[in-house]
């Protein structure tokens, strides 16, 4: 079983009676990452009203925080935090910056605007898994090089590192019960000169967008 992180960075803004506000999303791995990124959005909008911030770590999502910001308590941290766990994601942090337009929200106004702008940027961010996955490494000559790599999206498994030397070395990702699939397409395209027994296949953390 795995866990869900957004599929990459981005940033959503909305004006809502004036006042605008900037939601930026991040994939983290750790309590410093999450900080670090908070306080580069602080730094970047330091003229800002309020940065509030709220993160979401670990692969069963534990480690939870929120802050208000000085915005009236409850009306945005934590709606901003109930948007990342309500979309099941983990190692996740949210900044949205607002800038006061002079027209007040209200308590009920607020938590909907933080919300509302909070879930349009995981909307475009997009949902990678986080899941037990297998890791091939195989060396293939450059005439296969080509083909194998386009049976590997054909076929919709991952494709890893790449490195050029006298051959190419390529890493290959699949989820477990795809191996036997893999090791066919491998023998396939290689016409056997790819085994199992001359591929170096590891287990690993995976990540694949869904």
């Amino acid at each position: 079983m795995g866990y869900f992180v957004p599929a990459r960075d981005v940033s959503a803004e909305q004006t809502i009676e004036k006042s605008k506000f900037i939601a930026y999303v991040s994939r983290v791995s750790s309590r410093e990452e999450a900080e670090a990124f908070i306080a580069g959005i602080r730094d970047k909008h330091r003229d800002a009203t309020h940065n509030v911030p709220a993160f979401v770590l670990g692969e069963k999502g534990t480690t939870r925080w929120a802050s208000d910001d000085g915005e009236p308590q409850g009306t945005s941290g934590i709606p901003v935090l109930n948007v990342i766990e309500g979309r099941k994601l983990t190692d996740t942090v949210i900044v949205v910056t607002r800038y006061f337009g002079g027209i007040k929200l209200g308590t009920g106004g607020l938590m909907r605007a933080y919300t509302g702008v909070a879930r349009e940027a995981l909307d475009k961010a997009g949902v990678c898994e986080v899941t037990d996955m297998l890791s091939y490494t195989v060396n293939i000559g450059y005439a296969q090089f080509e083909k194998l790599k386009r049976s590997v999206k054909k076929n919709g498994f991952i494709e890893g590192e790449i490195s050029y030397g006298e051959a190419v070395t390529f890493e290959i990702q699949s989820t477990e019960d795809q191996k036997e699939a893999v090791f066919s397409m491998l023998r396939d395209v290689t016409q056997g000169a790819v085994t199992p027994e001359n591929t170096d296949v590891k287990k690993i953390k995976g990540i694949r967008e869904i």
